[in-house]
C-alpha cells in the first residue's frame, strides 16, 4: 500500500499547528528577527514536517528544529551543524544523496529513511516542556502509523526523543516491553512486531564538539540499524 498521499497531507496539516503559544510565538519571533548571517533570508517560521519517503524501512527521531536551522529552512536538521553531522553519516552509509543539507531546495534526496522529531516546532533554548511534547506526540503517532508497513528500525537521538518516542511507538501499536527501557547510547531494544530501536547520542554541537559523539560512533549506530531494516 502506498501511505505517499497520506503522508504528504499529515505534513501539512503539521505545518498549520498552532496548538503551543509558547512555541509559536518564539518561532515566529526568530522568523522576524533573524539571525545577522541569515538577514537576507526568508525564515520558515512554522512547524516543521518529517522528512524522507513514505516507505522508509528506518526512521531516525530527533528533538526539535533548530530556531536558526529547520525554523529558517523549513526542513528537519537542515541548515545546522547538527545537520551537516547527521547528513555526513547517512551520505557515508549511502542512505542519503549528498552530504550536506542546506536548503529546502537542495534536491536532497534520503534512501530507504525517513527524518522527524517529537516535537515540530522550534523551542526556546532548545528545551520543550513536556506538555509541549505530549500535545505534539499525536503527529509522531500518526506519523508511526503511516510508515508502519514498512518501518523495520527506529533509531532515537537523545534522552529527551526517547521519552517521547517510545509511548508513541506504544500509540501506534507497537508492543514496548515494560518497564520501558532507559536510554543510552548503543542500547538496542527488539520491539515485539518487528522492529529494533537503537539509542544514538543527539547530535547537538554540546556532544559532537567534545566528543560525546563522535563521526564514527554515530555512524556505527545508524549503520546497525540500516542493516537490520534490510538497508545494509
Amino acid at each position: 500500500m502506498d501511505d505517499s498521499g497520506a503522508l504528504a497531507r499529515l505534513d501539512r496539516r503539521i505545518t498549520e499547528c498552532r496548538a503551543c503559544p509558547r512555541l509559536v510565538e518564539w518561532r515566529e519571533e526568530v522568523a522576524r528577527t533573524k539571525r545577522a548571517a541569515f538577514a537576507d533570508w526568508t525564515y520558515w517560521g512554522r512547524p516543521v514536517s518529517g522528512f524522507g519517503p513514505a516507505d522508509a524501512r528506518l526512521a531516525i527521531i530527533g528533538l526539535a528544529p533548530a530556531a536558526h536551522g529547520g525554523n529558517r529552512t523549513g526542513r528537519m536538521f537542515t541548515g545546522d551543524r547538527s545537520g551537516d553531522v547527521l547528513y555526513q553519516a547517512l551520505y557515508d552509509l549511502g542512505l542519503a544523496s549528498q552530504p550536506t543539507s542546506v536548503g529546502i531546495d537542495d534536491e536532497l534526496e534520503l534512501y530507504g529513511v525517513r527524518v522527524t522529531a517529537p516535537v515540530h516546532c522550534a523551542p526556546p533554548a532548545n528545551k520543550p516542556t513536556p506538555g509541549e511534547r505530549d500535545t505534539c506526540r499525536p503527529w509522531l503517532v500518526q506519523e508511526l502509523k503511516l510508515l508502519r508497513p514498512t518501518l523495520r528500525a527506529v533509531v532515537v537521538l537523545g534522552a529527551f526523543g526517547w521519552q517521547a518516542a517510545l509511548p508513541a511507538l506504544t500509540e501506534a501499536g507497537w508492543t514496548v516491553p515494560r518497564p520501558r527501557p532507559a536510554f543510552a547510547h548503543g542500547t538496542h531494544v527488539p520491539i515485539e512486531g518487528g522492529l529494533d530501536l537503537y539509542g544514538c547520542f543527539h547530535v547537538s554541537q554540546r556532544n559532537t564538539f567534545t566528543g560525546r559523539l563522535t563521526p564514527e560512533m554515530l555512524r556505527e549506530t545508524l549503520g546497525t540499524a540500516a542493516e537490520a531494516a534490510g538497508l545494509g
